[in-house]
């Protein structure tokens, strides 16, 4: 039987704060733009702490290469249970990486506080924590409250392409939990630590960046690849 193989989703403040109210996180969070990495200005208008960053990096070959010699030797992810650090889910559905995206940003870290009790978020949430990698794979392919929250936005954005693909990349999100930073992609292993933060430093400061979206930025560039574009959206308290 072939597998399911959704429309790819835009990565924009717009399409991913009806993808969250449509699957229960409050409205008390919401995703902002990111406009840059570097100049404090630029990020005045996103409050802080920012609970998650949820970011579209196309796949270049250097980033490619970093990825499998990262993966080459790591065993089949075995987390589950309440003491799991990140709720973490392999995906199976094709094109689905922006709506995992969202749920690893919404259901790990801070952002579960915001959770709306007895929503679709809230079940898929406790759903998963006793199973395995693959069961929870199977949980959340099997979710039609998940299939029909990705696919009301499916067609929203700035980019809608009507045969199902976009000219994306792969969507990772980078949460804290338990003083780390993680870094959550369904296509690799398992969740990623990339270190320690401190109690002042949320996803955007800039320790959290070096360990995490610069980290990719700066491979790329040290083996004299193309300019790396991306699109990075930041979840936060709604002013």
């Amino acid at each position: 039987m072939e597998r399911k193989k959704w429309r790819m989703l835009e990565n924009n403040p717009d399409v991913m704060n009806r993808l969250a109210a449509k699957l229960g996180l409050s409205s008390d969070l919401q995703f902002y733009d990111v406009y840059s990495l570097d100049e404090p200005e630029l990020l005045s208008h996103i409050p802080r702490p920012v609970l998650a960053l949820l970011v579209t990096i196309p796949l270049t070959p250097a980033w490619d290469r970093n990825r499998k010699v990262e993966d080459s030797d790591k065993k089949a992810y075995t987390g589950s249970g309440p003491d799991e650090p990140v709720i973490w889910f392999k995906q199976t559905i094709g094109h689905a990486c922006g709506s995992i995206g969202l749920l690893h940003s919404a259901i790990n870290g801070p952002a579960v506080e915001f959770i709306t009790p007895g929503s679709d978020l809230a079940k898929i949430r406790s759903d998963s924590i006793p199973l395995d990698m693959e069961d929870r794979a199977e949980m959340l392919y099997s979710s039609d409250a998940f299939e029909i929250a990705h696919k009301s936005v499916e067609q929203s954005g700035d980019s809608f392409i009507d045969n199902g693909e976009r000219d994306g990349g792969h969507f990772v999100s980078f949460v804290k939990s338990g003083g780390k930073l993680w870094e959550l992609e369904g296509s690799r292993m398992g969740p990623l630590d990339r270190g320690s933060l401190g109690e002042d430093e949320d996803v955007l400061s800039p320790r959290a960046l070096e360990m995490g979206i610069k980290r990719i930025i700066k491979l790329i560039a040290q083996e004299g690849g193309e300019s790396l574009l991306f699109s990075c959206i930041a979840l936060a308290r709604r002013e």
